[in-house]
């Protein structure tokens, strides 16, 4: 249960769903953790239960698009836990519906850039040169099932900015790596978050589920494990991997 203790963690985009479950879970590992989002309230409620757990959190909001936001957010978090040891860019989503490409807006697919590869970007520019310095951290992106298999029914822009994602954390390994930081990735399949469960009805469920050798959906806290032992010394030795949280969905 201290895998993570003393460790300053920030985890972005953690209102809820799969940025929550992480969060969540490096309290309950010891870590003093920073949540972020721009849903005050879900945020309150997340650090209510974190605090029912005996752990320690703050909230912290901002646009990820806009560089000076961040570094506002991160002198907070400076202030009131001191640096941070891990860095989870988590934030992001689909703002666009699959269809073919000729009919997705440039509004829809800068949203969508914007809101993963360039805010995860951001993130990464303003926490890692703190990181550099102490010549230690571990940064964890995410990415998407979507990134992992192309699909004509895909939602082409959400798809290229998570496979951004991972290149971009890969070369961001290779850099860092001398400074003894490391940086992965996670890319999920369909994971029942609580607005899944209420947007997918349960008999596509039941068809999705087929799609997996692990016969069940994935779950937030599948996520929050993941990122857990790739934030942990146990990950000491592992650096620039796309870790399919997919139940055996995608095999690359």
């Amino acid at each position: 249960m201290d895998r993570l203790k003393d460790k300053i963690a920030l985890v972005t985009g953690s209102s809820r769903g799969i940025g929550a479950a992480i969060a969540a879970l490096f309290a309950r590992e010891g870590a003093k953790v920073a949540l972020h989002g721009r849903d005050t309230q879900a945020l309150s409620a997340v650090l209510v239960d974190i605090a029912h757990a005996n752990g320690e959190a703050i909230d912290v909001t901002g646009d990820l698009t806009q560089f000076s936001d961040i570094e506002t957010m991160r002198q907070r978090i400076e202030r009131e836990f001191g640096p941070v040891d891990i860095l989870v860019a988590n934030a992001g989503g689909s703002f666009t519906t699959p269809g073919p490409i000729e009919q997705t807006s440039e509004e829809e697919w800068r949203a969508s850039v914007d809101g993963n590869l360039t805010a995860t970007f951001l993130t990464i520019k303003s926490f890692l040169p703190g990181m550099k310095e102490r010549r230690s951290g571990a940064i964890i992106t995410m990415s998407s099932a979507a990134a992992r298999r192309p699909h004509p029914k895909s939602p082409i822009a959400y798809a290229a900015a998570k496979a951004g994602i991972e290149i971009l954390t890969q070369d961001l390994a290779g850099q860092v790596g001398p400074y003894g930081i490391r940086a992965n990735c996670i890319a999920p399949e369909t994971i029942l978050t609580e607005r899944n469960k209420g947007r997918i009805p349960s008999a596509q469920q039941e068809d999705l589920i087929e799609l997996h050798p692990i016969k069940r959906l994935g779950t937030p806290e599948d996520v929050a494990h993941a990122a857990l032992y790739l934030a942990s010394d146990d990950a000491t030795w592992i650096a620039g991997i796309i870790l399919d949280a997919a139940g055996g969905a995608v095999m690359i």
